[in-house]
């Protein structure tokens, strides 16, 4: 069991460095991209004479997916509502620069900051700016995209390079109002003219979109709406190096569900035909994702551009609008936080942006569990111990096995101790006793970790948990712990994690071997080290998880062995 334990502990460290390896292979300085302030175009594309006819769409020829160009200084148009602010371009009616208003970068600490004061030192700057989604800049480019594409025996219609008119230039959702509508507007010469239209509401981070075509020429109007998002590849710039999480493209679908496009493989083209589904784009947090309707076949794609770029979408059946009547095309863009209850509303599959990889299964009971008791608590800090408390309370039989046989071997240790220095030259001889002792005394060496290692599962899914849930970035807990997804200001959790540990570590049996020993001791301050830089919610399940072990561990040591005891 010494062994056992000895190996895992060393695998959980080994790991913790490979996690922190993959981190800066996947999110270290890399080369800046270069934008290009030119139109992309493809070899397997054509250009016509016009400038906003866009390129046909078939099913079986990705190439041919329009391909987006640099943003244009032309006239844009500014939004707010309570939970957006962001800006359309009327060049193609792209939107960009969007800020979620109620996620600013950076917290400030008041603790933090009255205890900087005290010492006479100004508290450091904080980013209090909100976070910026989509964003127009060159070294963070990235837009959301969407269009109209003709057949090829039917008149232009407006894609993403168009330019629009607009009524007015700054639209404010008003207190008291509802929803704001944006209408932008595009004409031809022979009749052919095309609204579109986005449709934001209080509180939502959803975005409708109406592209409606009015057909007064001669001849049918036929082709198909595209949606898609842009972005150079994405890097978390917090510079946790020890939390590391998908960033990447993704397509959900009712056949194949939840599918990861990660930015390498975006080069490949993917395609996907299927009814309704969604594709975005995700990162740690936030979410991305062009909606279309639920109720039409959409074919999903694919494409990487020059400069790092990459573009994920989806385009609708054809659709043929008759002469003197009129077309509607529909989708929905979701920009905003993961938020379960949010996205689960929003769209089917769409909660699984918040992503829990293999141990989905496990993790979200466990966010469920978290989020139910918030509801009553109203305290994330609270959530997790009172979560912590249920996994301790669904695992008491099995840890009240390791914590027995731990016990009982704690109980023969200087028995065995005097085994191994009467056999320090027969290794064989030793090992021979020792398991006729374990056998005597009914002890299972693997009766302790065995335990432990059914839980494992249930330990990384809450981890995870912790990590991906938005409604802990920022949460206060108590005191100067004020956000729960940053690290301690002070570090003090982690000393206190480092206690817990040690005083857990006491309570073990110690390994037989001297170097094991001497190693074993080494971890409550290896450990703390690396807590260090753990958010301070993490670091709080971890002080809570040891603390109720020890409570369950003390009390089978001291109480149950004692009646076994007084019964023999």
């Amino acid at each position: 069991m010494d062994n056992i334990r000895f190996v895992l502990v060393m695998a959980m460290l080994m790991i913790s460095y490979m996690l922190w390896e993959s981190w800066q292979i996947d999110y270290g300085p890399k080369p800046q991209a270069i934008i290009s302030d030119t139109p992309v175009v493809s070899s397997t594309e054509s250009t016509t004479a016009s400038p906003n006819q866009a390129q046909s769409l078939t099913g079986q020829q990705n190439s041919n997916v329009p391909v987006p160009a640099a943003h244009s200084q032309d006239k844009i148009i500014s939004v707010k509502t309570d939970v957006f602010a962001l800006e359309i371009d009327t060049n193609g009616g792209t939107l960009r620069n969007l800020d979620l208003l109620k996620y600013p970068h950076e917290k400030e600490n008041t603790i933090v900051n009255k205890a900087y004061a005290l010492i006479g030192l100004a508290a450091p700057v904080k980013n209090l700016s909100p976070i910026r989604l989509f964003d127009n800049s060159p070294e963070n480019l990235f837009l959301a995209q969407s269009g109209l594409v003709a057949s090829e025996s039917s008149a232009v219609a407006p894609d993403h390079h168009a330019q629009f008119n607009a009524e007015k230039t700054e639209y404010v959702l008003a207190e008291g109002q509802d929803q704001i509508s944006i209408p932008l507007t595009w004409t031809d010469q022979q009749g052919l003219k095309v609204t579109k239209t986005f449709t934001l509401k209080r509180g939502s981070y959803a975005i409708g979109l109406e592209q409606k075509i009015v057909n007064q020429s001669a001849k049918p109007w036929s082709g198909r709406q595209y949606d898609q998002l842009l972005r150079i590849e994405h890097s978390d710039k917090s510079g946790n190096n020890f939390i590391r999480t998908y960033s990447g493209g993704v397509i959900y679908t009712d056949k194949d569900k939840f599918k990861k496009v990660k930015y390498a493989d975006m080069g490949d083209n993917v395609n996907i035909t299927a009814a309704g589904g969604w594709s975005g784009m995700i990162q740690h947090y936030f979410a991305s994702a062009w909606i279309p309707p639920v109720d039409q076949e959409n074919h999903f794609y694919t494409k990487a551009l020059n400069d790092f770029r990459y573009v994920i979408g989806s385009y609708s059946p054809d659709t043929t609008v008759q002469p003197n009547s009129e077309g509607v095309f529909r989708a929905e863009l979701f920009a905003g936080p993961k938020i379960q209850p949010v996205l689960e509303a929003t769209a089917p599959g769409l909660e699984l942006t918040v992503d829990y990889s293999w141990l989905t299964i496990i993790a979200k009971p466990i966010y469920w569990l978290l989020n139910q008791l918030h509801s009553y608590i109203n305290n994330w800090g609270l959530a997790i111990l009172g979560v912590t408390f249920f996994i301790k309370l669904l695992f008491f039989k099995l840890s009240k096995a390791s914590y027995q046989s731990m016990a009982k071997m704690r109980k023969i240790q200087p028995r065995l101790k005097e085994l191994q220095e009467r056999y320090a030259d027969d290794r064989q001889k030793f090992n021979t006793e020792m398991m006729s002792m374990y056998k005597r005394e009914k002890v299972n060496p693997l009766g302790g970790c065995l335990p432990i290692m059914v839980q494992i599962p249930v330990f990384i899914s809450l981890y995870w948990v912790l990590i991906e849930t938005v409604e802990l970035r920022q949460a206060d807990f108590a005191l100067w712990i004020q956000d729960l997804s940053a690290q301690d200001p002070f570090y003090l959790l982690p000393i206190v994690y480092g206690i817990t540990m040690k005083i857990q570590q006491s309570l073990n049996p110690a390994p037989i071997d001297p170097l094991q020993a001497k190693v074993m001791k080494m971890f409550p301050i290896i450990f703390t080290v690396f807590f260090l830089f753990f958010p301070s919610g993490l670091v709080l399940y971890w002080i809570c998880n040891n603390s109720l072990s020890i409570i369950q561990q003390w009390y089978i040591t001291k109480h149950i062995l004692e009646a076994d005891n007084h019964a023999h």
